[in-house]
């Protein structure tokens, strides 16, 4: 019977070996928090801007600029507060999965890092057209829901290469953008909830969850 347990207890190690080699495993739950504060912090920056322009950024000179190319775009503040916001949280994300990597002994990069890139790059890109096609024919209150819709759909099509835990978060930012459908007014709140306030809530659960064991074994070696 003993015996039996072992070749059991075996079998599930070598399985989970087999999960852990052909999934991007060095995601640290810090990096969700760190993403979602700089989402956090975007939002506010971008609220009194938004605040200007209450009719869905409808106005006269935002429409016509939306709608007028990429020049036109890039001068818009929103335009460089979205692409700062989405710098600083690509670069604490990139910081704190480095250090975990570090910490575990593991390959940042690798085929499964790979993988895990190609599946969240596809939504995201095509996304990224579908709502620079938005932005040019001044459909702008269209624009949170579809970065939450597109950004989840690129979660759940990850999970597979990553933790499994990733795919929740994803259907909650799908169920967010359908929602910012139906209330574009409110388009910047869904936004900074799902970006921010979610990406925080999961990454302390992922930190909780898988690191916080980690880090008390680390220390006391």
């Amino acid at each position: 019977m003993n015996e039996q347990q072992q070749s059991l207890e075996t079998l599930q190690d070598i399985k989970r070996m087999m999960e852990r080699s052909g999934r991007f495993i060095s995601l640290s739950g810090l990096s969700g928090v760190s993403a979602g504060i700089c989402a956090l912090v975007g939002a506010a920056v971008a609220y009194p801007y938004v605040e200007r322009h209450k009719d869905g950024l409808t106005s006269c000179k935002i429409s016509s600029g939306l709608s007028g190319g990429m020049e036109s775009i890039v001068q818009l503040p929103l335009f460089w507060i979205a692409a700062a916001t989405f710098c600083a949280a690509l670069l604490s994300s990139f910081i704190f999965t480095f250090l975990k990597s570090r910490r575990e002994h593991t390959a940042l990069w690798g085929s499964s890092a790979r993988r895990l890139l190609i599946n969240v790059s596809v939504p995201l890109l095509a996304g990224g057209f579908i709502l620079l096609r938005l932005i040019q024919q001044g459909n702008n209150s269209l624009l949170a829901p579809g970065c939450l819709i597109f950004y989840g759909l690129a979660l759940i099509n990850a999970s597979k290469y990553t933790l499994n835990e990733i795919r929740y978060l994803g259907y909650c930012q799908i169920i967010l953008g359908i929602i910012g459908l139906w209330y574009g007014g409110y388009g910047l709140y869904l936004w900074a909830f799902g970006f921010g306030v979610l990406h925080i809530v999961y990454g302390a659960y992922m930190w909780w969850k898988y690191e916080k064991n980690l880090q008390k074994d680390i220390l006391t070696t």
